[in-house]
């Protein structure tokens, strides 16, 4: 009979069996009706639809309600027989337990289906059994079941109870439905806490978190006391977006309704601090808590690695420990993240002991922070370990170690990477095609570029702006400004970041009147400019000395109220500077609150370019008395100023004292700059022998140095042999030719000077 069935089901059929199986199936039916105490009622216990509803005590044989094999007559018998199977049924059901079962188990489909059945039977379910419904599609995000639920509320009448429409907007707010949740909401007769504190939840997960407080607010005016969970979802929201005088308002509730004790609420009070930039706040909370378990330290932890306080935060761990909190893997993560961020590596290497001893190494989250961090400090090799010990690695993993290459320009290695992690099956994400697209830019990849170009087309992230901003950058970079273009003008929103790559694209190629004039466009459209676009628009304007639109965006920059300071200040030194104002730009630098080393170095190369080198010294004086300390650019700067002032002796001080006075290891740009210098000043010679000293290989741009300045003093041995040594570097390169030609005319020597025109 089963075997009969199961044909049935599969569309299985031939005329022989379906006779004698209907046939019998009409007789089995007559005997379950005239007693049907000699069988038992699977229909609410059955795991799968090929088991049957009803099973013959004796025989074993087995009838389906909604078998094709049914005489006509059954469903009709089944409503008019309700009556007398309807006690077996409700007995059957009990209290909902065999609901609950069935979600527990996973099984949501046959639990729904067991409610339908009673509904259809005209019996009512147990509440137990819509909110274990309710709850099982919540976990597993399950909205269209979760509808189906609704419906059966409906159905049953039971929609307008408290209880059930609070369970109903929380399952429709965790499987993502605000709409829903909110209609829900609105429909409810009376509202409680759990029901303000769903929506509220709703809200801030899906990134509304100022409904989400303003709904907070609206509940504390209908009378309704917040509980903890309200308190801990409206912090939450308030340190998501920032929120800092909310969130203090809310702790004053909360410590006159007594939770600030409680742990869950504190940590959550630790991090909107934190998240908000108040770190002090944040510590007085963390500090006053009588209880603190792994999650509050985590939170303060993390606090402190994500505003670039890495020390305090390692400091911290090392107390966590004192005090007997064990670490969880979340402790490690974060720790990684911060020694990272500053590149403790020994620090780093030390807790990758640690995470071995606990067993966490084998996690793939946590694998994915060693990499990361292994790459941030620079030891690739030891990142690449750790990632080919990793079993299953998965998406972070493969983007942290793409990442590592990328960032220490091994574009092919990383590029490399992303071929086995194709050929791996692992799917590849935003992220992976941004960092990879950095990766091409970086070495210039054109045709790799255009490769990847047709893969995020493929992967279906061609719209994504952040994708597509990459996409701008890359082409740029590579030189294909209207490969650029082309992807900017397809692209159907845009954010400023957007428009800054666009425009630096533009800036980069030498094109500033285009970058300009986009930044006009960009302003009718009403977007507004962060510090990055001012920076790449004020950069524009230096490339081609644009004084005019340099004033202009200056007064943009007031006019927005955007704060100056930082990298914005320093541009604007910059642009001057290179536009010849050297007053408006020693009046940006003066009025600076704050100036970093790149500030001090824009405004000595400004002078530097000035021919200004006595200011540039006295500058560079005031610099070592403020105790900031000069970089490899900053010397270079100097080193200029001191070229194009004839300052040789202060140069070679300065020159000298790199390594000994601030631990900067000269590099091939600085000794150029020393061959400029004695070559300016006549001492050709010196020059000369300078390069033959080096400790390093000196390049082609050394060797143009020392014949330019053999072109100026017109010396014809020191300019030939500075010319081998650039072509023999640089074959091709026609200002070496052109300048020893310019030797050869003004010695009179018309034999060489044929030879080298030819």
């Amino acid at each position: 009979m089963v075997e009969c069935q199961e044909q049935a089901q599969s569309g299985w059929s031939t005329p022989e069996i379906s006779r004698g199986g209907v046939v019998r199936m009409e007789q089995l039916w007559q005997e379950f009706f005239s007693d049907p105490s000699q069988w038992w009622d699977n229909r609410f216990i059955k795991k799968s639809l090929k088991y049957p509803d009803f099973k013959h005590k004796s025989t074993h044989e087995g009838l389906w309600i909604e078998s094709w094999l049914n005489p006509p007559w059954v469903k009709a018998k089944m409503i008019t027989s309700l009556g007398g199977l309807r006690s077996r049924v409700t007995g059957s059901f009990g209290n909902g337990d065999i609901v609950s079962k069935l979600c527990q188990e996973g099984r949501l489909i046959e639990a729904l289906h067991m409610v339908e059945l009673m509904l259809q039977q005209n019996i009512q379910a147990p509440i137990d059994a819509y909110v274990a419904l309710l709850k099982a599609c919540a976990r597993r995000k399950a909205l269209v079941e979760g509808k189906q639920v609704h419906a059966l509320l409906v159905q049953s009448g039971r929609d307008s109870d408290v209880f059930l429409g609070s369970t109903l907007l929380d399952m429709y707010a965790k499987c993502g439905s605000v709409v829903d949740a909110l209609k829900v909401f609105n429909m409810m007769p009376e509202h409680t806490v759990f029901s303000w504190t769903a929506l509220m939840s709703a809200y801030a997960e899906h990134g509304q978190c100022e409904e989400a407080i303003n709904l907070f607010q609206r509940m504390q005016r209908t009378g309704i006391a917040p509980d903890k969970v309200s308190f801990v979802v409206v912090i939450k929201a308030c340190g998501r977006i920032a929120a800092l005088e909310e969130g203090k308002e809310i702790h004053s509730h909360i410590i006159k309704s007594g939770f600030e004790s409680d742990v869950v609420v504190g940590s959550s009070l630790v991090g909107m601090y934190a998240k908000c930039g108040c770190l002090e706040d944040a510590c007085a909370v963390f500090n006053k808590m009588n209880e603190r378990d792994a999650v509050s330290w985590n939170v303060m932890i993390t606090g402190y690695a994500q505003q670039g306080f890495g020390k305090k935060a390692l400091a911290l761990y090392e107390q966590m420990k004192q005090e007997g909190v064990q670490p969880d893997i979340i402790t490690y993560v974060v720790l990684l993240n911060a020694c990272g961020r500053i590149a403790a590596l020994e620090q780093g290497e030390r807790l990758h002991s640690y995470i071995i001893r606990s067993g966490f190494e084998s996690a793939v989250i946590v694998g994915s922070a060693l990499v990361d961090m292994y790459a941030k400090c620079g030891h690739i090799g030891l990142a690449r370990q750790v990632f080919n010990k990793m079993q299953e690695p998965n998406v972070l993993s493969w983007n942290a170690m793409i990442a590592g290459y990328a960032e220490h320009g091994l574009g092919k290695e990383a590029l490399a990477l992303y071929e086995q992690m194709i050929q791996q099956g692992a799917q590849a994400n935003d992220v992976t095609f941004v960092v990879l697209l950095k990766a091409c830019a970086s070495i210039v990849a054109l045709e790799q570029g255009q490769q990847l170009h047709s893969h995020i087309n493929e992967s279906g992230f061609g719209l994504d702006v952040i994708v597509s901003s990459a996409l701008i950058d890359m082409y740029a970079k590579c030189g294909s400004i209207e490969h650029a273009c082309q992807v900017f003008d397809n692209m159907s929103e845009r954010d400023v970041v957007s428009w800054s790559v666009m425009i630096g694209g533009y800036a980069q190629q030498g094109l500033g009147k285009e970058a300009l004039g986009l930044y006009e466009q960009m302003k009718q459209l009403d977007v507004q400019p962060d510090n990055v676009l001012y920076v790449v628009l004020l950069n524009a304007c230096a490339s081609i000395a644009a004084l005019d639109q340099g004033k202009q965006l200056h007064s943009d920059i007031i006019r927005s109220g955007f704060e100056l300071g930082g990298i914005v200040d320093n541009a604007l030194i910059d642009m001057y500077a290179k536009c010849g104002c050297i007053e408006d730009a020693r009046e940006v630098f003066v009025k600076m609150n704050e100036r970093d080393v790149v500030s001090w170095t824009a405004m000595i190369s400004g002078y530097a370019e000035e021919g200004l080198g006595k200011e540039a010294l006295t500058l560079w004086e005031q610099m070592q008395r403020e105790g900031m300390k000069p970089n490899e650019v900053t010397y270079a700067s100097i080193l200029s100023a001191c070229s194009h002032s004839g300052l040789v002796d202060e140069g070679r001080h300065l020159f000298d004292s790199m390594f000994k006075n601030h631990g900067v290891t000269p590099t091939v740009d600085h000794y150029a700059c020393m061959v400029d210098l004695l070559g300016r000043a006549g001492c050709l010679t010196d020059a000369e022998n300078f390069i033959n000293k080096m400790p390093i290989q000196p390049d082609a741009v050394v060797w143009m140095a020392l014949l330019g300045a053999a072109r100026n003093c017109g010396h014809v041995e020191i300019g030939r042999r500075a010319f081998d040594c650039v072509v023999k570097l640089e074959p091709e390169n026609a200002s070496a030719y052109v300048l020893l030609s310019n030797i050869y005319a003004a010695a009179g020597r018309r034999n060489e000077l044929a030879k080298i025109r030819k």
